[in-house]
């Protein structure tokens, strides 16, 4: 298989699993070098050094930090480790936020702090790591910056209030980055999913209804797998990719039509 990206690498934020850690791999296997940034339980790390091991089998350089993202010391130690102008694509899929509801009667009912902090983490934290690598110019010519949306960005479900209003700020934010940062000849768009399982979705209260109803509105009656995703990542890092700037991207097999 052709390695398009050698001397490339791909950050992403979140990669421990899911949308993440598919992409890592997709990447990897055209030759990109990974930076991933997770958190990761010590039990469940033994499960995540395998999947770096098969990253590396494609001969590229695999670096991972077990941190929080969301701290700027963080932020300081992975640009540090990253190669002036080395990095090919920012990808945003961090998935920490509330999943509480906002019904009065409840007593764990949603606050807003609970929505301040679903905010950072799954919006503005985006921004504030796209500005660090400029900062830095870390970024490569005709770098890419995506991140991962979703169709609850305008629909209500079952504890998706904060997780709703951390998509449509993260939509905003792509928007803007898209005008601003083009005269430094970065793209900037944001993927939409469809219903996948991974591990985030099933903490969603009704995940398993949630996933039924889309699977019976898919028109290809399957829903998303993490690779359709990763598949999309790759090609808007393709040069064939250039101009698309600005845009969500649904991959979801049309299951959004319906």
């Amino acid at each position: 298989m052709k390695k398009e990206f050698t001397n490339k690498w791909a950050l992403i934020l979140g990669g421990s699993s899911g949308l993440g850690l598919a992409t890592a791999h997709k990447l990897a296997v055209h030759g990109m070098n990974i930076c991933i940034v997770h958190r990761t339980r010590k039990n469940s790390m033994p499960d995540f050094l395998k999947e770096t091991n098969l990253l590396e089998e494609n001969g590229v350089e695999v670096i991972q930090f077990n941190k929080d993202a969301l701290k700027e010391a963080t932020i300081k130690a992975v640009l540090t480790s990253l190669p002036k102008q080395g990095l090919k694509v920012l990808v945003h899929s961090i998935a920490k936020g509330s999943l509480k509801t906002m019904q009065a009667a409840q007593l764990n009912m949603l606050s807003i702090t609970d929505i301040d902090l679903t905010l950072h983490s799954m919006a503005t934290s985006w921004y504030e790591w796209t500005q660090a690598l400029i900062s830095q110019s870390i970024f490569s010519e005709n770098a890419r910056n995506i991140a991962f949306t979703s169709e609850g960005n305008n629909k209500v479900w079952p504890g998706y209030g904060a997780v709703s209003a951390a998509k449509a700020t993260l939509e905003a934010l792509m928007r803007q980055m898209a005008v601003e940062l083009a005269t430094q000849q970065i793209t900037t768009n944001c993927i939409q999913a469809g219903t996948t399982l991974t591990p985030s979705f099933k903490m969603i209260p009704g995940s398993e209804k949630l996933s039924e109803k889309a699977k019976k509105r898919n028109p290809f009656n399957r829903l998303t797998k993490p690779n359709d995703v990763a598949n999309a990542v790759y090609l808007l890092c393709k040069d064939e990719a250039n101009w698309i700037n600005g845009t969500i991207l649904k991959v979801d097999g049309g299951e959004s039509l319906q």
